[in-house]
């Protein structure tokens, strides 16, 4: 339950949380309601979203079908760029504005759902790249205005993209991702059909399970939306608000559905139970940290999956090196929260719980440990990378790689403990291996 005591009150500080939440319809069959949903939106010419794999699935052909039935003109683009990059970006951008569609849907993964929302934002309110990319990397402008209709329908189980009003890419020119964040881009509708989760091969359950799991796990241990400042006015309060009661709730609901049924749904395609109550743990991870942010976990891992060299993962393109968003997440994922452990170490000691850990007779000091350890096991039960040196870095890069992640302020500073550059070296050191 929530501990109240972790939202005192501070003088001159937040006393207030908004919750916004996404409309989400949830369970199989959902994707074949896109067409009814469409229509009722006012669409009468979409672009559909998606990427090359996707896009010879079944789960491509269904929407088209759902939409055609509804009487919808549909137009496919699937140029979608796995790991999306600020260039991936603007050619989807183009597109929209070239089509003259009234509505948009994705399916398939974050990257596909997050170069949707880019593509209507720069096609709707055209500005330079860097206009609404988060400072301190661009201006971090606000979204001017409402967006037109996306109905996202994810295929895996993990980025939660489709609940949120976060996009992520790679800044080229900086080697590094980051992102855009604002409630205006948040699909209109979210329809979650676990049943597209059954072709997926077990990598990539793995890295979006991991994905999950570090949202909830952040978003729970974020640092209190009491202990942010005060926004001058109500409407400039930021998505990323920090832990709060509504997100607690959801964090600690998904770390307990992925500590069960992570390892179960990526050893089994056909545990139908486990893939769809690992689907749920994403829908919920999403809402979460939607609204709370998250926080290390993150900052580090869009520097580690920006300055990838050589490193290819198994079932996905091979055409150039890649590290899988949520495997970069969780590399770094125990040595951040042995860091960040001594901030607020009930948390920390009740979400390795709701992972499945035994905290009996643990005190404070071994909150740190025990969450580090709980991690390590379910990497290596999932068969991931055992740290940084696994993917290609050694103690030379930390450098580059604390550079790639201070950048990332929107991030480090929901992090329940300041985090310098000093900080970082040493938390990415302690990423380097696992025992």
């Amino acid at each position: 339950m929530t501990c109240w005591h972790y939202y005192a009150a501070e003088a001159g500080r937040e006393t207030a949380f908004t919750i916004d939440v996404a409309r989400i319809t949830f369970g199989p069959g959902a994707l074949d309601e896109l067409g009814d949903q469409a229509r009722a939106l006012g669409c009468t010419r979409v672009a559909l979203f998606t990427d090359r794999r996707i896009a010879a699935l079944e789960h491509v052909a269904r929407a088209r079908r759902s939409l055609q039935a509804a009487g919808i003109d549909v137009v496919l683009y699937d140029e979608v760029k796995v790991e999306p990059t600020d260039a991936s970006f603007q050619a989807a951008a183009r597109f929209v504005a070239e089509g003259r569609f009234d509505g948009h849907v994705s399916v398939g993964g974050g990257s596909v759902i997050d170069t949707c929302k880019a593509a209507l934002l720069y096609a709707t309110y055209p500005a330079d790249f860097l206009a609404y990319v988060n400072k301190p990397v661009g201006a971090g402008q606000p979204v001017p205005g409402p967006l037109p209709p996306h109905i996202a329908c994810p295929t895996t189980a993990g980025t939660g993209s489709e609940t949120t009003g976060i996009a992520v890419c790679d800044i080229l020119a900086l080697g590094a991702k980051t992102g855009i964040a604002s409630p205006r881009l948040k699909p209109a509708l979210a329809l979650v059909d676990p049943a597209c989760t059954r072709t997926l091969p077990a990598s990539v359950v793995a890295a979006g399970g991991f994905d999950v799991l570090c949202h909830a796990l952040e978003s729970y241990t974020a640092r209190p939306y009491t202990a942010k400042p005060r926004p001058a006015t109500s409407t400039a309060r930021p998505m990323s608000q920090g832990a709060n009661p509504w997100s607690d709730g959801g964090s600690r609901e998904a770390l307990r559905l992925t500590g069960r049924y992570l390892v179960r749904a990526v050893r089994d395609a056909n545990d139908d139970e486990a893939r769809g109550q690992l689907a749920w743990a994403a829908t919920l991870a999403g809402v979460a940290f939607g609204n709370a942010g998250v926080h290390l976990p993150h900052g580090m891992g869009y520097a580690i999956a920006g300055l990838v060299r050589d490193f290819r993962m198994s079932d996905y393109p091979e055409e150039e090196a890649l590290i899988p968003h949520g495997v970069s997440v969780v590399l770094g994922a125990p040595s951040a929260f042995r860091f960040t452990a001594p901030a607020c170490p009930d948390r920390h000691l009740e979400a390795a719980a709701c992972l499945g850990a035994e905290i009996r007779g643990a005190g404070p000091d071994d909150a740190g440990e025990i969450v580090a350890r709980a991690l390590i096991d379910l990497m290596r039960e999932t068969h991931l990378p055992g740290g940084l040196e696994a993917v290609g870095y050694g103690a030379a890069d930390v450098p580059a790689l604390v550079e790639g992640s201070i950048v990332q302020q929107r991030l480090l500073g929901n992090a329940p403990r300041d985090v310098g550059r000093e900080e970082l070296g040493a938390v990415l050191r302690g990423a380097l291996r696992y025992g």
